[in-house]
């Protein structure tokens, strides 16, 4: 028996030319969603991840720069700055000295080649919305490209479902609507289409780190390259432990009844077990996203599954048009690139410190990569304290990007002193302004904190 909705979704991939590996991936997720799969994953199903091997025991020799020799970089890059109220790339929102995220990641990536002699290429996994404007900031660095393999290959977008019958939404005020990125777990069957896997495999390149854009503590370590190629692994994930600032962050755990990695995100949480999520005595360890694969293991995967994984659903509930809550209830049908840990035998994760999992995930975190908590090197590394300020911004102030930077006019606070920085109401800092302990600032009306005061 055919599905109606399915075919006409499965269509309309087909009329916008999605690869044959891309549509196989939405056929896994829409078939999950009509089979009522929750995407949860339920927590007394898991067993805590304990006692991963940990980055600071492995060695940097002559085997781990060889294992980075043979290694190349995917950062992924499909975000907008929505959430800041950008309309452009994330990656382009300026974080030190006039550099961007995309700025400081290159120039971390020039650095390690210097440094290790090796040939690292940085390949950037672009959405629609973010191809043209991140290939033209990278004109500035002609030497970047490696040989001939690109700087990007695009992810690929597929139809919003309306909620009540599953059918491909249509608007014609704004077709662009129609269609939405089905998450980061797009990866494989995006990277598979591109052919890239065995470009790179042709030309010398066992390896992938991959990571999000806006981490940027995720740097290329030898030691990890090493540790990596040594293990065997299909797929490795970094952990790192959690603080305050990840109960609501996504960790791995031991499925009981296989003994596999499995990652459990905010939205896979059962109703009533959000407690047990957030539980970072129960579950130690954050998922921090920063990813290592072993091609040629991954790619004997995809064959056998149409260029494909099946990853655990998550499904997202939007209106059509965001802006916009009136506008007809669908469903995205979504994967995470780390949910791929429970596909692969053998994957692994391995415990980093606090230094490579810097991500920005709203104008909070953005303010203390700003600050003084850390040092910008030369090599383009934020070097600081392994555990950062506890930073709180009003959303009514601070949230858009244009608010922010409007109410830091001469730079962020210093926040070297402080444990914690929570602001509610609308305060405009002064220039020299020094956070403290735990520091607290209240206002039912706008106030102008002075220049050199002390909180």
């Amino acid at each position: 028996m055919t599905d109606p909705a399915l075919d006409a979704a499965t269509a309309k991939l087909t009329a916008d030319g999605a690869a044959s590996s891309v549509i196989a991936a939405f056929i896994d997720r829409y078939n999950r969603l009509a089979s009522g799969e929750t995407g949860y994953v339920y927590e007394a199903d898991l067993e805590p991840l304990t006692n991963p091997p940990m980055l600071a025991d492995q060695e940097l020799g002559d085997a781990a720069t060889q294992a980075l020799a043979q290694t190349a970089v995917v950062r992924l890059n499909g975000g907008l700055g929505t959430s800041m109220g950008l309309a452009g790339p994330k990656c382009l929102i300026p974080v030190r000295d006039g550099l961007s995220f995309l700025d400081i990641v290159v120039r971390q990536i020039l650095a390690v080649r210097e440094a290790h002699g090796v040939r690292l290429p940085l390949l950037l996994m672009n959405s629609y919305n973010t191809s043209a404007a991140s290939l033209a900031a990278l004109e500035a660095y002609p030497d970047l490209a490696v040989g001939s393999l690109p700087l990007e290959f695009v992810q690929s977008r597929e139809p919003k479902l309306l909620a009540d019958t599953r059918m491909p939404a249509s608007w014609p005020a704004n077709p662009n609507l129609e269609w939405c990125p089905p998450g980061h777990g797009d990866f494989y069957p995006s990277l598979y289409a591109s052919g890239l896997i065995t470009r790179l495999l042709d030309e010398g390149f066992r390896y992938l780190f991959v990571a999000n854009i806006d981490n940027l503590g995720a740097v290329p370590d030898p030691r990890l390259a090493g540790w990596f190629a040594a293990s065997g692994a299909p797929y490795a994930a970094e952990v790192t432990e959690r603080t305050e600032m990840d109960r609501k962050g996504g960790h791995l755990a031991h499925r009981i009844s296989d003994g596999r990695l499995v990652l459990r995100d905010t939205a896979q949480v059962s109703p009533g077990e959000m407690d047990s999520f957030v539980d970072i005595v129960k579950h130690p360890w954050t998922h921090t996203n920063n990813l290592w694969l072993d091609l040629q293991q991954v790619v004997t995967v995809l064959d056998a599954n149409q260029g494909t994984l099946s990853l655990p659903l998550i499904i997202n509930k939007k209106t059509l048009d965001p802006a916009d809550a009136t506008s007809p209830a669908v469903v995205q049908l979504e994967g995470a690139i780390g949910a791929a840990v429970e596909v692969f035998d053998g994957a692994q994760a391995i415990g980093v410190p606090r230094s490579r999992f810097l991500p920005v995930k709203a104008t909070a975190d953005l303010l203390v990569l700003r600050s003084d908590v850390y040092e910008f090197t030369d090599d383009a590394l934020l070097v600081g304290r392994e555990i950062s300020p506890t930073v709180r911004l009003d959303p009514d102030y601070y949230k858009l990007i244009d608010d922010f930077e409007a109410r830091f006019p001469d730079g962020p606070p210093s926040l070297a002193q402080a444990r914690s920085l929570h602001v509610t109401g609308d305060f405009t800092f002064g220039k020299g302004v020094v956070a403290h302990g735990d520091a607290v600032l209240t206002t039912d009306t706008p106030q102008r904190i002075p220049d050199g005061t002390t909180i």
